[in-house]
């Protein structure tokens, strides 16, 4: 799913730049009604190949690990990070056309990382550190350093995953704890417990 996605993204900024077309304007434009559409068509936008790249991978890494650790929660996940992120930067951010999907990886990083460290189950922190161990970095992404980014994607995205963090939390089940043979075993008490010898 998060690699087909990826695909559609590669294949509209391909398509745009074999075509000529300008669809940054199709962006988030906060406040205007023109700018609603953007809601929907922001996330398929990226001003640049880099901006484009530097996007696809997180969205297959993190995309991949939702639906593997949290796969009843994780349609309902995307789609509320999707539109709850685009709501909110309409509402919010700089008056500007905000582009790309940045939003949704940092969504999906922060809902990963943050229902780990709610659960404690095991899968689910092996999930939450691998996800952390690799995009830990994106934390600063959320603070206003270069004016030519959207840092309210960014910031908005987290919100929304964290949010959704803690109301999914209990959505899907936990793993079955693996047991070994030995953990069942009863201990065999010894002649000293039975009180039979006795040493000095």
């Amino acid at each position: 799913m998060s690699v087909s996605f990826v695909a559609v993204l590669w294949l509209v900024y391909l398509g745009a730049a074999l075509f000529e077309l300008n669809l940054v304007k199709y962006g988030i434009y906060p406040r205007r009604i023109s700018g609603t559409v953007g809601i929907a068509l922001a996330p398929f936008v990226h001003a640049s190949v880099s901006h484009l790249f530097a996007n696809s991978v997180p969205i297959v890494i993190l995309g991949t690990a939702l639906l593997y650790g949290y796969p009843r929660s994780a349609g309902i996940v995307l789609a509320c990070v999707y539109a709850g992120t685009g709501l909110c930067v309409w509402l919010a951010a700089r008056e500007a056309n905000h582009v790309g999907a940045s939003g949704l990886t940092f969504g999906m990083m922060f809902f990963v990382f943050i229902i780990g460290a709610i659960r404690w189950d095991r899968r689910a922190i092996a999930l939450s550190m691998l996800v952390f161990f690799l995009y830990g970095s994106m934390l600063w992404g959320i603070f206003p350093t270069d004016p030519d980014v959207s840092y309210e994607s960014h910031l908005f995205g987290a919100f929304v995953g964290a949010v959704l963090a803690f109301l999914f939390r209990h959505r899907d089940p936990a793993p079955v704890e693996k047991r070994y043979s030995w953990e069942d075993e009863e201990e065999i008490p010894s002649d000293d417990e039975d009180g039979d010898i006795q040493s000095s």
